[in-house]
């Protein structure tokens, strides 16, 4: 198996109160959440959904026992949703991490260590990182590391990366992680490059803005009862699932000041079904390094 899905049990059990209807994997990879749900829940159907070819040509193999009941679409989420009926919608995955297939294909130039510079999840996206590394101005590049990075050094890295560029362009991501490596100190066993390469990939692949797409469309569509089960693995993407989540639970919308409500105090769409993210146990740590920054949150729309 090319792909162990984090928090596997935590998010199977957080859809045990559906039985039946619609089920909607933003983010289908290589289909391990699906195929575990769609084997526990004998009467969900899957649409699963994914902007990678070579990941649902590998799920349509590995979901061929259940080919009935399953429906693979392309295309980037926030897109793909908004075609899709929710009258009949019960529950909703998205995991927004990168499968360790993608991580660990050195051809796909999402890893340290690979010959390409490219982190694009649709491969016939004509913007890769190669692109970005090598265009991006000073304060393009600054910004991208201080945000999506949250890296201290940001402009003296953007600096770097302009003056290197200025010799030869940048065409490796092994290129670029050793000079990374020069401006950014290691802390622990974490690769001094990692904060710099997710924020890239977030960059490139428009991770923040898929994000905040689904949950406007969640929050247009409120497809009653359905459970929604979003993993994140940036503290931007959880703090923008949590305000959101937070924002849908509240039931009085009144204006701060007002000394009586006068909204009805009945405006929520529904409940938080977990008020603190749910983590990875030391098990699962032990097993899969990868879920150690995974967090899953939990919402329930009203019927």
């Amino acid at each position: 198996m090319p792909h162990i899905p984090v928090l596997l049990e935590e998010t199977i059990t957080a859809f045990k109160g559906i039985k039946e209807g619609v089920f909607v994997d933003c983010t289908l990879g290589y289909a391990g959440h699906s195929s575990e749900i769609l084997k526990r829940y004998p009467k969900l159907q899957l649409i699963g959904i994914d902007r990678d070819d070579e990941a649902l040509a590998f799920s349509k193999e590995r979901l061929s026992s259940f080919a009935h009941r399953v429906e693979l679409k392309k295309g980037s989420f926030s897109e793909v949703i908004q075609t899709i009926d929710f009258s009949k919608v019960t529950g909703l995955l998205a995991d927004f991490g990168v499968s360790s297939l993608q991580l660990d294909k050195l051809e796909r130039g999402f890893s340290f260590y690979s010959s390409t510079l490219d982190m694009r999840m649709d491969q016939s996206s004509p913007f890769s990182a190669k692109e970005l590394i090598n265009s991006y101005s000073l304060e393009e590049l600054s910004r991208l590391f201080r945000e999506f990075g949250e890296i201290k050094e940001a402009k003296k890295l953007a600096s770097a990366i302009i003056k290197q560029r200025a010799i030869k362009p940048i065409k490796s991501s092994l290129e670029l992680a050793e000079l990374i490596s020069k401006v950014i100190k290691k802390k622990g066993k974490t690769h001094p490059a990692t904060q710099a390469f997710q924020a890239i990939r977030m960059e490139v692949n428009k991770e923040l803005s898929e994000i905040s797409k689904l949950l406007d469309t969640l929050e247009t569509k409120r497809p009653k009862g359905a459970i929604i089960a979003l993993i994140t693995f940036h503290s931007l993407e959880d703090r923008l699932i949590k305000q959101r989540f937070r924002k849908w639970s509240k039931k009085c919308i009144c204006p701060n000041g007002i000394m009586r409500c006068e909204c009805g105090n009945n405006n929520n769409l529904g409940v938080e079904l977990n008020k603190k993210p749910i983590t990875a146990s030391k098990e699962e740590l032990a097993t899969n390094p990868r879920s150690r920054s995974a967090k899953l949150r939990v919402f329930q729309f009203k019927e």
